[in-house]
């Protein structure tokens, strides 16, 4: 699933030739997704223009003139491709369509169908049900040292699943918070409880760097991911431990007595670490 970088890098590209164009024609090519598309969708969107766009969490919401948001969930395998002006094909999997008075042509690719599309009043954004629970933004202001030692506090869960857990964190993904665990030292398998102080001072600032340098990469390509212009996120070249078990790690102080990146299943999901310098 697209993670929080590349749900930020899908929508800035969106915004680079949707923001201030109107919708001319739209199209629905199939009754839902995961779940219904809302009623009369095309109708309410031709004629629509796009007065800007936010990220919440894994979210993209374009923001329309006339109220309404409409919400969008690249799923596991969803895909927004831009395609120019004249361009007469569409895509197998694209199952919505926006077309602009200046010939853009915008489709949602998903093969899998688990993307979801929306429409909610722009003023009640946060009030939709499947961001009503979510927590701060990871990059945002308020998540600080002390939000996150308020999050982990009395919590016996690995720190992390504490840190996959969107209602006290949004937008973390499993890639993500293995990368910022290594960067910060800490195990993921530490109870959250256990993390210290200067721990989670440290950790907030890694989060916070890991999800920096990814977006300026331009997110990690993982299967069908790809940015709007269709070309691949690059940052999973940097990564440091995912992905990499038994290799060394990059800049491990442990040096050549560095056994190698370990991989565990924690939940369901695949964790990598290193043994020696993540404690």
């Amino acid at each position: 699933m697209p993670e929080l970088p590349e749900v930020e890098t899908v929508m800035r590209g969106l915004a680079t030739v949707l923001d201030g164009r109107t919708i001319a024609r739209a199209a629905v090519h199939r009754p839902n997704l995961r779940f219904p598309f809302p009623p009369n969708l095309a109708r309410r969107l031709t004629g629509a223009v796009i007065a800007g766009f936010r990220r919440r969490a894994k979210y993209m919401l374009m923001r329309l003139d006339g109220g309404d948001s409409m919400l969008l969930h690249l799923g596991m395998s969803g895909r927004m491709l831009i395609r120019p002006a004249g361009s007469n094909e569409t895509p197998l999997h694209e199952h919505m369509t926006i077309e602009t008075t200046d010939g853009t042509v915008v489709g949602f690719v998903d093969p899998r169908r688990f993307g979801a599309v929306d429409l909610v009043a722009t003023a009640v954004e946060d009030q939709h049900r499947l961001l009503a629970g979510l927590g701060p933004e990871p990059l945002g202001r308020d998540f600080t040292a002390k939000i996150l030692a308020a999050a982990l506090a009395g919590r016996h869960t690995p720190i992390k699943a504490a840190l996959l857990d969107q209602s006290k964190i949004a937008g973390l993904g499993n890639i993500y918070v293995c990368e910022a665990l290594f960067r910060a030292g800490i195990a993921p398998t530490r109870q959250a409880l256990a993390v210290t102080p200067p721990e989670v001072k440290r950790l907030v600032i890694e989060i916070k760097a890991t999800l920096t340098e990814a977006i300026a990469a331009g997110g990690s390509s993982l299967r069908d991911y790809v940015q709007p212009d269709g070309e691949l996120g690059y940052f999973q070249k940097a990564w440091k431990v995912y992905g990499r078990e038994g290799e060394r790690c990059a800049g491990c102080p442990g040096g050549t007595a560095c056994a190698g990146i370990a991989r565990i299943v924690q939940s369901g999901r695949s964790s990598f670490y290193c043994p020696r310098t993540q404690r």
